[in-house]
C-alpha cells in the first residue's frame, strides 16, 4: 500500500501522521511508501505508480484555497483512475460539489471529530485500501504487476507494449495514454501474464492492440504508430498466434 496525505497545517499533519502510523501497526498493514506534504503539487510529483493499492488522504482547502485539494484529486483521478481518494477536511459542505470534479471519492472524514472517531474512520478507509488492492471486479481484464520496488496497475487493453529501458533494471510500459518506467525485468512481467508475446528480448507486447505486422522488416506496429521489432525466430509464432486473438475478436 502506498499512501500520501496533503496537509497544509503542521498540527494536524502530525496527527493525522501518528494516527495513520498506530492503525498500520495495529491491523498489521505495511505501507511501502507513506508521505505528508503540504503542496498539492509536490504530491502530484511523487505518484510513481498507479492501482487501488494507492491511497490519498487530502484537506480540501490548501493555503487559504478553498478547492484546492478538490482540484489535486481531480488531477489524481486523472493520473491514476483505480486510485481511493478520501477527503479528510473541516468542509464537508463541499461534498454535493465533489462531483463536479469527477474525483469518485471513497469518504469524507470531518478532521474536527474526537481523536476516537478520527482514527475509527481512517481505520475504516486504511482497511477497505487493504482489502481490495489485490481485488478487481474484472480480474481477467486487469494487468497488475508488483515488485519489492513497484506495483503497478491498469486495464490490460490500454497496453502496447513493455521495453527495456535505458536506466538499469528499469522497464518502460507504453500505453494509449501515456508512457511509465518503473523498477522490474521483462521475464517478471511475462511470468505474471501469459497474453503478452516476447517478439523479441527486449519488448513485450499486446497482441490485441497489434495494426500491423510487416514481415519482410520484422516490425509489429500499434495504433499509437510506434512499431516494435520482431525476432526474426519469433516471427511464425507471432503471426500464429495474433491470427488465432483475430479469429476469436
Amino acid at each position: 500500500m502506498n499512501i500520501f496525505i496533503l496537509e497544509d497545517n503542521l498540527i494536524q499533519q502530525t496527527r493525522i501522521k501518528t494516527l495513520v502510523t498506530e492503525i498500520l501497526r495495529e491491523e498489521g498493514i505495511s505501507a511501502r511508501q507513506f508521505e505528508v506534504f503540504s503542496k498539492a503539487q509536490n504530491l502530484l510529483d511523487a505518484i510513481a505508480e498507479k492501482g487501488n493499492h494507492q491511497l490519498f488522504l487530502l484537506d480540501i482547502e490548501i493555503k487559504g484555497e478553498e478547492k484546492k485539494g478538490l482540484e489535486a484529486a481531480a488531477d489524481i483521478r486523472r493520473i491514476d483512475p483505480a486510485a481511493v481518494i478520501v477527503f479528510v477536511t473541516t468542509h464537508s459542505e463541499f461534498a454535493p460539489i465533489s462531483f463536479k470534479y469527477k474525483v469518485s471519492a471513497l469518504d469524507f472524514i470531518d478532521k474536527t471529530a474526537p481523536d476516537e472517531q478520527f482514527k475509527t474512520d481512517l481505520r475504516e478507509v486504511i482497511a477497505y485500501t487493504a482489502n481490495n488492492m489485490h481485488r478487481s471486479e474484472e480480474v481477467d481484464e486487469v494487468f497488475t504487476f508488483e515488485s519489492a520496488q513497484a506495483r503497478v496497475q491498469l486495464p490490460f487493453k490500454d497496453i502496447y507494449y513493455f521495453a527495456t529501458s535505458p536506466t538499469p533494471h528499469k522497464v518502460m510500459l507504453i500505453t494509449k495514454n501515456e508512457r511509465l518506467e518503473f523498477y522490474g525485468s521483462l521475464s517478471e512481467i511475462a511470468e505474471v501474464n501469459s497474453r503478452l508475446f516476447s517478439c523479441h528480448r527486449s519488448f513485450l507486447i499486446n497482441l490485441d492492440n497489434i495494426s500491423r505486422v510487416d514481415k519482410a522488416e520484422l516490425l509489429v506496429f500499434f495504433e499509437n504508430g510506434d512499431a516494435c521489432p520482431v525476432s526474426r525466430l519469433k516471427m511464425k509464432a507471432l503471426m500464429r498466434e495474433w491470427g488465432a486473438r483475430q479469429e476469436t475478436v
